[in-house]
């Protein structure tokens, strides 16, 4: 230990901080000092400050200033341009949050001059970088959007779905089906679909594509399209990542399902999905995006027959490619895919996967604002004494059945005969599964789940006499496949809420 602190001391003095972490701590302390002195507030950028920590063995932070016209040009524009093409971190003014002048550069070494010579040399190449920024925004400016879209009939977004110009149709068809649901302008909807992806074709985003969006809402802005279509067409990309934000607008909302719901319905019918650790085309961040957006806003979307529109208006209707993709391969199994974009989600919440196979087992379950509700409904259930032990009276029951199904080579499905009730606690049960099912139903159809795990709750008592008092498989066939009836019964209850057979434990 000695000799390594002894290793550590002598690279300090030879002008080297050997320990990675301290050079970002000191880097960060240093940067934000010298903002402060100057009145200025470090803009922080974690990815930034970790590769610039790598490039230095002796951080020296210095700052240096670009020309006042140059704040013209979007902030975004200008910090990309900085951080991309010099290493550089920007500041803002505290008090408006709105970019400065200034910048702050990490060197390599305590310069004889102050850093007079090494401010001036990267002064000197933003300066540079900056007027082709600017020329490259006011160029844009020139041409509306809506002009550059005849350049997407040339482009291919992929050859088995067709051109951008096709995915476009297909966004804005979808994306003003969607609107009456979420609400929103049918109008402002079908402008921002068509408009969405136009700044792809513009020279910021050629020479940044990391702004593709952002600058589509600045150029909206500057030719006075509405707000709703301008911020359309930077939040349909989001998303982009489980820390960013979800689309709030109703247009937003609309535009950025369609886009990712094509995307997921195209790549499925051409049979070209996520395989192992690989996902070239981004569907399960596209699949996690429709999730988040439609929970978080408490959206109501029917996917099966939001996939099915997808598919029968979107890539049949617009004859897009029509013999090179196979609707068949979609429905099923986008909603599997869904699923388990959606256990990964909630388990992330803290909520137990198998909960959400249990109800993505029940059929129809395609609205995920109402699977969340029933998993969580289930969750609290299960947690409940008797939540646990109806379950475990579930699984016996469930085990009983296969067994016998399986050893008879039949199913034991219908009602029960009451006549061949022998014990009392067989009519308890019946009676109780009854009253369950009625008031389980009737929680479901008014979408109260904790009252339909209430009802079922009533069932645990009869369960544990019924086991506890009656012989399943007793000598008496009649009786026997009377009492195996009984528990299908109770196993179809228990179905009103859930299918406990895919629940663990």
């Amino acid at each position: 230990m000695k000799r390594f602190d002894d290793y550590m001391a002598k690279l300090a003095k030879a002008k080297v901080v050997l320990d990675p972490e301290r050079r970002k701590a000191q880097i960060l302390a240093d940067a934000k000092n010298l903002a402060f002195a100057q009145g200025y507030e470090l803009v922080e950028d974690k990815a930034l400050l970790d590769e610039v920590a790598g490039l230095v063995e002796w951080p020296v932070v210095l700052m240096g200033s670009f020309d006042r016209e140059f704040l013209a040009i979007p902030p975004e524009v200008i910090r990309t341009t900085i951080r991309v093409n010099q290493k550089c971190f920007v500041l803002r003014d505290p008090q408006t949050a709105a970019l400065v002048n200034k910048f702050i550069l990490v060197a390599n070494i305590e310069a004889s001059d102050g850093g007079k010579a090494i401010i001036a040399g990267n002064e000197r190449v933003i300066r540079a970088r900056l007027s082709d920024a600017k020329f490259f925004y006011e160029t844009d400016l020139k041409t509306r959007l809506e002009d550059r879209l005849h350049k997407f009939d040339h482009i291919v977004f992929h050859e088995k779905l067709g051109t951008q110009a096709e995915r476009i149709a297909r966004i804005e068809t979808l994306a003003v089906a969607l609107a009456s649901l979420v609400k929103a302008d049918v109008a402002n909807v079908r402008r921002a679909a068509k408009l969405c992806k136009a700044d792809l074709l513009t020279d910021v985003v050629g020479e940044f594509p990391e702004l593709q969006g952002l600058m589509g809402r600045y150029y909206a802005e500057a030719q006075g399209e509405d707000e709703a279509v301008a911020h359309a067409c930077e939040d349909h990309y989001r998303p982009k990542g489980p820390d960013d934000l979800v689309p709030a607008d109703p247009a937003s909302i609309a535009v950025a399902l369609a886009d990712k719901l094509d995307a997921l319905v195209g790549f499925w019918a051409i049979d070209e999905k996520p395989t192992g650790s690989k996902d070239p085309y981004a569907l399960r961040r596209a699949a996690l995006g429709v999730i988040r957006i439609v929970i978080d806003n408490g959206i109501r979307l029917p996917l099966s027959s939001t996939i099915h529109r997808a598919i029968i208006d979107g890539f049949l209707a617009t004859g897009t490619r029509q013999a090179l993709i196979d609707s068949r391969l979609v429905p099923a199994g986008l909603l599997a895919f869904f699923a388990d974009r959606l256990k990964v989600q909630l388990r992330e919440q803290g909520a137990r996967h198998d909960l959400v196979d249990a109800v993505f087992a029940l059929e129809a379950q395609d609205d995920l604002v109402l699977i969340v509700r029933r998993v969580e409904a289930l969750g609290k259930f299960l947690d409940s004494e008797d939540g646990k032990n109806l379950l475990a009276g579930s699984k016996r029951a469930a085990n009983i059945l296969r067994i016998e199904e399986k050893r008879d080579a039949t199913t034991f499905d219908g009602a029960p005969d009451p006549q061949l009730y022998a014990q009392a606690e067989e009519r308890a049960l019946a009676e109780a599964i009854d009253v369950a099912k009625r008031d389980a139903a009737s929680a479901v159809a008014t979408e109260d789940f904790e009252a339909a795990m209430r009802a079922m709750a009533k069932l645990r008592t009869h369960v544990d006499a019924f086991f506890e008092k009656v012989t399943v498989n007793t000598d008496d066939k009649p009786v026997r496949a009377n009492r195996l009836r009984l528990l299908n019964q109770m196993r179809a209850a228990t179905l009103a809420v859930a299918d406990f057979s895919r629940i663990e434990g």
